[in-house]
């Protein structure tokens, strides 16, 4: 039996991708944490419930066409057919069974490994599933368990959040999301 295919998990509402999310991406594939990492959009993340979103298709076509030309990248709707809101448990049970060649790893924010004890059957995701934690502004890693990896990647000064108050503002956005992304927010008139 051939060695399952290590797969990293990185979801998010990407709302929209930016290209902090996409230098994660990269530095897991490069310091060789997965074989490939899949972009999982989520429908409805359970801590930002009353967020405003686009529509979910519309999120995961802006994450398909940016990763198109990235080898071992690739997009996902998985959660779409779940219930909702979307609960990384119940997601790495239902993903699991139905690709049973792979070996799920998942990469979440120094933001939420902080709260991670809060999660939904945050015990059965460490006691079942690798974590790799990337860092961001403003929360200190002070403890990793065992199963736990620190990704070595700069902190990135761009959020979501921070892209949408810039298009509002009218200001460019060209430097911090992928192009096709930037094209696609200008022409579909997004987060005005």
């Amino acid at each position: 039996m051939s060695e399952p295919i290590r797969t990293a998990l990185f979801g998010g509402t990407f709302n929209p991708l930016h290209n902090g999310h996409l230098t994660i991406v990269k530095s897991v594939l490069e310091q060789g944490l997965a074989d490939e990492v899949w972009i999982l959009i989520t429908p409805c993340n359970p801590w930002k419930k009353d967020q405003a979103l686009l529509d979910d298709r519309l999120r995961y076509d802006m994450v398909a066409q940016a990763v198109r030309d990235m080898d071992g990248v690739r997009a996902s709707d998985f959660e779409f057919k779940l219930d909702k809101p979307s609960y990384t448990a119940n997601t790495l049970r239902r993903i699991s069974a139905e690709y049973p060649d792979r070996e799920f790893v998942i990469t979440i924010g120094a933001d939420n490994w902080v709260k991670f004890h809060n999660w939904k059957e945050a015990d059965f995701i460490l006691n079942n599933y690798p974590i790799i934690v990337y860092p961001r502004q403003g929360y200190p890693i002070e403890s990793l368990s065992a199963n736990v990896t620190l990704l070595d990647c700069p902190l990135m000064d761009i959020s979501s959040t921070r892209i949408r108050q810039m298009v509002q503002d009218g200001t460019p956005i060209n430097e911090f999301v992928p192009t096709s992304v930037a094209r696609t927010i200008k022409e579909k008139g997004l987060y005005l």
